[in-house]
């Protein structure tokens, strides 16, 4: 006897249809993917160095660095041959082995910082997931409570800054001090408290035995391209060394060489217990790391954490390629020598129109903040400048980010600027013949 099996779909499936052979283009997004992101109007098809080409072969500067992730532009000669050669071999074992390249990568991260252990994942959430994790790891192990049988403890409180951003899962998003992101996804995690950027005081009132870790970024990236204070660091380490709680860095979008030094904590004269890294670490394949002390990683025994594809040959192969460039003296002397340039060249174009209030950042992690008159429309010059084949980002919609490769030219920002300017005029030129 044999039973039929009909295949049940949902009530919400869609009947929708799309045609596999019709051209790919920017409507091509809105039938088939999920809509949690508004892209441009263009896609773009081959990029080389600072430059980018779309599907009309039409060309434009990238100032954007695909959110800081670029950090050496594209297509650089040294990353593709390290992906090409490493693509011929062997591309992915899992972590029931190790491999040539991850080991090659730690140890490279290891002498070129205050860590001792390395662990790899995919991403900046997956590393201060990881992170996270860990300072609870420690907690429960060294602060159980009193008669407890599965690690538990009252000391698991995490304290992180409003405006953070700390990546998209659950935990991360929770952890990240900016509301828009964790609503409509409750119940949250608990045992999380939010203090104002750069208060040394709501910090000392937030910080207590309870804590097992404080989170801050060195320069808020998506929370506006705001900096922390030397001040502010050292006291989160003083705070976390008195009340016997770890310093986690997140440097996923301050660090692979953004700032100017390798990792900002070297410029803060603070050194953190714990640090992530990704963005930039990969150069555009996705990687990510936790990096902390021989001691505090010993906490995660086996099985305790993991992830199918962190420490992929391949990922690590790119990585070690990309840290090779970004850590050479001749390309954090670039990145000096092109920060100064933006900001000379931003404030120039500042006195001309008047459209910023404020013009900071550490490197080539720029923000410009619009002038009141502007508040909000920080997506009107984004498109502005996507009209004269120029790509750069927002901050939140008060802020314009720049964050292009570590390696831009002279010559690349002097164009770009250029572009920048006549968007800026354009978008002025608009809004006075609309006020007329």
């Amino acid at each position: 006897m044999t039973t039929e099996c009909k295949l049940l779909t949902p009530t919400t499936q869609s009947t929708q249809s799309t045609q596999a052979d019709a051209p790919i283009s920017r409507a091509t997004f809105d039938q088939v993917m999920v809509p949690n992101y508004a892209p441009g109007a263009f896609i773009p098809v081959r990029g080389h160095g600072s430059r980018l080409w779309d599907q009309s072969g039409r060309e434009f500067i990238d100032f954007a660095g695909g959110i800081a992730v670029s950090a050496v532009g594209h297509t650089h000669p040294k990353v593709v041959k390290a992906l090409t050669d490493q693509a011929n071999k062997i591309w992915h074992v899992a972590n029931v082995l190790t491999n040539e390249p991850a080991l090659a990568l730690a140890r490279s991260l290891v002498e070129k910082t205050f860590a001792d252990r390395v662990f790899f994942c995919n991403s900046g959430a997956e590393a201060n997931e990881a992170a996270l994790k860990l300072a609870r790891k420690v907690a429960s192990d060294n602060y159980p409570s009193p008669g407890a049988e599965h690690g538990e403890t009252e000391k698991f409180e995490i304290v992180s800054c409003l405006n953070s951003f700390h990546g998209r899962t659950l935990f991360t998003v929770s952890v990240g001090g900016q509301p828009k992101y964790t609503q409509g996804f409750g119940p949250l995690p608990s045992g999380i408290k939010h203090v104002p950027y750069n208060d040394i005081e709501a910090l000392r009132a937030a910080v207590s035995d309870k804590t097992c870790a404080v989170i801050v970024e060195p320069i808020q990236g998506e929370g506006g391209v705001t900096a922390a204070t030397k001040e502010y660091l050292h006291a989160v380490r003083e705070l976390c060394d008195q009340h016997h709680a770890l310093m986690i860095f997140d440097e996923v979008q301050s660090g692979a060489g953004r700032t100017g030094s390798l990792y900002a904590y070297m410029n803060c004269c603070a050194v953190p217990d714990i640090l992530t890294s990704a963005k930039g670490l990969g150069g555009g394949f996705p990687i990510g790391a936790m990096l902390t002390t021989e001691k505090i990683a010993a906490h995660f025994g086996v099985g305790s954490h993991g992830t199918t594809y962190g420490g992929n040959p391949l990922a690590c192969a790119v990585s070690l390629a990309v840290l090779d460039i970004i850590s050479a003296p001749e390309t954090l002397a670039n990145v000096a020598a092109r920060h100064d340039q933006f900001f000379a060249m931003l404030n120039e174009i500042n006195r001309k129109y008047g459209v910023f209030k404020e013009v900071r950042g550490q490197g080539l992690l720029i923000g410009a903040e619009l002038a009141e008159k502007w508040a909000g429309r920080g997506k009107d010059f984004v498109k502005a400048c996507e009209k004269q084949g120029l790509m750069i980002l927002i901050a939140g919609p008060n802020v314009l980010r720049f964050a292009p490769s570590l390696i831009i030219t002279q010559e690349d920002v002097e164009q770009g600027m250029k572009r920048f300017d006549a968007a800026v005029a354009e978008l002025l030129a608009a809004e006075t013949s609309v006020a007329a």
